[in-house]
């Protein structure tokens, strides 16, 4: 068996450039931003876990962005970059995207970010609540991890809220035949969102009750009391770096699932800020 790659790169990469057409709240953690404009004419929308590199602007206000789509090139000019004019730059997945033509702010092409909400804490949570029509932003896309063999016979998506658009982004895009389950850990009920899975892909919400709960405990745990097919399966794991690494162990230690078909990445780690 050929050995997948980590990551599925987009044919042509390039640094661009974007707007906002418009920021809600949509639930009590989660604020969905929505990016439009012409620049957008050159991204590809890819399914699953698509997800980009988002270029804010920096400390002073402006927006400098690096003109070099390489691995090495965007990161290199950044770091050349005054600290007060470098832009704030995090990881973030396409939640929605739609074509030019069928937006619902414009005739441009529009890309759903749904941000973990900590108030004004985080820098780029702070910039999702305060995010204005008509401020620009930079995108970089780097693909997809999500990538099922094809003697898959169910599926099993595991994540806290950080993997949640991811979660949802390779349920709206999975073969409406696929079976399995997924187990998203949220803060509170009221972050449920409908994710437009198959029929035959379960979604467990788990949500703590306890405020100062360990993050991801809920989800481990539930993995580990789940009822998992012998043979077929391909993981998806996502969120907190320790519920991420954990599940994979367990999945693969106890379970026997080969780590080839165990995609798993720590979004952040508990001790350091989301955004």
């Amino acid at each position: 068996m050929a050995k997948r790659s980590k990551y599925v790169k987009p044919e042509h990469r390039e640094v661009l450039g974007a707007e906002v057409l418009a920021s809600k709240r949509i639930s009590p953690n989660f604020v969905r931003v929505t990016l439009g404009g012409t620049g957008l004419s050159g991204f590809t929308a890819m399914g699953y876990d698509q997800w980009f590199r988002l270029f804010m602007p920096g400390r002073d206000g402006s927006l400098k962005l690096p003109t070099s789509a390489g691995s090495l090139g965007w990161y290199a000019q950044y770091l050349m970059m005054g600290k007060e004019h470098r832009p704030l730059t995090r990881n973030y997945t396409v939640r929605d995207y739609r074509a030019a033509g069928f937006g619902e702010f414009g005739s441009t092409a529009e890309i759903d970010i749904d941000f973990v909400s900590h108030g004004d804490d985080s820098p780029a949570s702070a910039w999702a609540n305060n995010a204005t029509p008509g401020s620009q932003v930079g995108l970089l896309d780097e693909g997809i991890m999500y990538q099922a063999p094809e003697q898959m016979e169910s599926t099993l998506l595991v994540g806290d809220e950080s993997a949640l658009p991811a979660i949802a982004g390779v349920l709206r895009s999975l073969p409406r035949e696929t079976t399995g389950a997924a187990y998203i850990e949220i803060p509170s009920a009221e972050d449920k969102q409908e994710l437009n899975e198959p029929a035959g892909v379960r979604v467990n919400w788990l949500v703590r009750t306890d405020a100062h709960g360990e993050v991801g405990a809920l989800a481990a745990a539930a993995v580990r009391e789940a009822d998992l097919p012998g043979t077929g399966v391909y993981a998806f794991v996502a969120g907190e770096q320790k519920l991420a690494a954990g599940v994979r162990r367990y999945l693969a230690q106890e379970r026997e699932i080969p780590k080839a078909d165990i995609t798993f990445t720590g979004y952040w780690r508990v001790g350091k800020s989301q955004g």
